[in-house]
């Protein structure tokens, strides 16, 4: 599916985002964990969280769908079921990571691998803790890369002091996991700083976490209970029409979207670019807010956004970058250096993408920087499988005579399948 992306009379209305891919992972993982029937309403049924829930069902948690999602029967916090084959976690980091902090020191035997991109990410950051808490975990490069293989151990695991070298909260959201289980109260200390909804959930269901100065306290607890949930929309999802509606023009109104602040760092950013950006909370569901985000444009202009800022935009950056090439000014991202190990190297493909519409964008090793505005022409961009990429170079098709064509837009069904209908429903043209 190679088609083009164009809106020659702008992109503007109001839409519901697809629920939101980084809590609907941690809803199914945390009802894996508890021994009552849970319940997820509207959960995200594609790509990675797909993936998540058949490992989950692998390792003994049954899920039934309903109408408006899924009842999930876990199997508690020590109860894993050896699996008969390998854990297979596809293209998905973040049912990794996560799923090793649940599987340390387990009674059980298990291997997770991936696709070959997946095989190519740095699991050392999540192994290396894992081992001092006295999991018993052999993987590729003395614990580099996957294939992980978990060794059983007891069920327990001992108390954790660490100090997070990197922003991410997949590592931390991993060790979290594996802090339940411990013979005492664990500490994460330095770079804690990343989205909290982990943190947020688990609060939720009573566990005692807490932030004491820059350090993250997590009591251990012997079960967690049952829960009733709604996912809230995907703000790195909303981000993609938000940006649409920056560059074309024309007011949006986002309707059920996660308003975690922790993820509202693009919000801040298209505020300072000279978007009007009002946020109304509607409600709270286990913990994570959602409400009604409304965005009026206004003339773009250029910022800096620095690395203290990044952990809260993270996915949002590939379209910082069509936004810089649309606006006045000079647009710097610095900090950024994680991109480098996503589903591509997303700073390399971020400058093919403008390359390819006659744009420039400026790499640094951590970052770019990119001088707007610049003269774009209709073209082709190869996203390298990268589904940020894919509708990043749609959205920047909306602010280009002619639009772009997407190669193999079918990768942005990992984390928004239906995309092309919100594009067109929006004002766009696919074709």
């Amino acid at each position: 599916m190679d088609p083009t992306f164009r809106a020659p009379q702008g992109m503007g209305g109001s839409f519901e985002p697809p629920p939101d891919k980084s809590i609907t992972h941690r809803a199914l993982m945390l009802a894996s964990l508890t021994t009552e029937s849970c319940r997820i309403r509207r959960p995200l049924n594609t790509g990675d969280c797909v993936s998540t829930r058949h490992c989950l069902e692998s390792l003994g948690t049954g899920f039934v769908e309903e109408e408006d999602g899924l009842v999930a029967h876990g199997v508690g916090l020590r109860g894993l079921r050896e699996p008969v084959g390998l854990l297979d976690t596809e293209n998905s980091g973040t049912t990794t990571r996560l799923l090793s902090g649940m599987l340390a020191g387990q009674r059980v035997f298990a291997v997770i691998s991936g696709d070959e991109s997946l095989r190519g990410r740095p699991m050392g950051r999540v192994v290396e803790p894992l081992r001092k808490m006295g999991a018993r975990i052999e993987a590729r490069q003395g614990g580099k890369f996957a294939p992980l293989c978990f060794l059983p151990g007891t069920g327990d695991l001992s108390p954790l002091e660490w100090d997070l070298p990197i922003a991410s909260a997949q590592v931390k959201s991993s060790l979290m996991l594996a802090a339940l289980r411990a013979e005492g109260v664990s500490r994460l200390e330095g770079m804690i700083e990343s989205r909290d909804h982990t943190e947020r959930m688990l609060r939720a269901l009573g566990v005692d976490v807490q932030n004491i100065g820059k350090a993250l306290r997590i009591t251990p607890v012997e079960t967690l209970p049952g829960f009733d949930m709604r996912v809230a929309g995907d703000i790195s999802s909303a981000a993609f029409f938000i940006a649409a509606s920056l560059i074309t023009g024309r007011p949006l109104v986002v309707t059920g979207c996660g308003i975690n602040p922790t993820r509202c760092g693009f919000l801040s950013v298209a505020r300072r670019m000279g978007g009007t950006v009002e946020v109304g909370e509607d409600q709270v569901s286990l913990g994570e807010p959602m409400g009604t985000i409304r965005i009026r444009p206004s003339s773009l202009h250029g910022t800096r956004v620095e690395p203290s800022e990044v952990p809260e935009l993270i996915d949002e950056i590939p379209l910082l970058a069509v936004l810089g090439l649309f606006a006045t000014g000079v647009t710097e991202v610095s900090g950024a250096e994680e991109l480098r190990f996503k589903e591509s190297d997303r700073l390399q493909t971020i400058a093919a993408m403008a390359e390819s519409l006659g744009g420039k964008i400026t790499l640094r090793e951590d970052g770019f920087s990119v001088e707007g505005p610049q003269s774009l022409r209709s073209g082709s961009v190869d996203p390298r499988g990268d589904h940020r990429i894919a509708m990043a170079a749609a959205v920047a098709g909306a602010g280009i005579p002619g639009g772009v064509k997407v190669l193999g837009f079918d990768c942005a069904r990992v984390s928004y399948p239906d995309f092309v209908r919100d594009y067109v429903r929006l004002g766009g043209v696919v074709e």
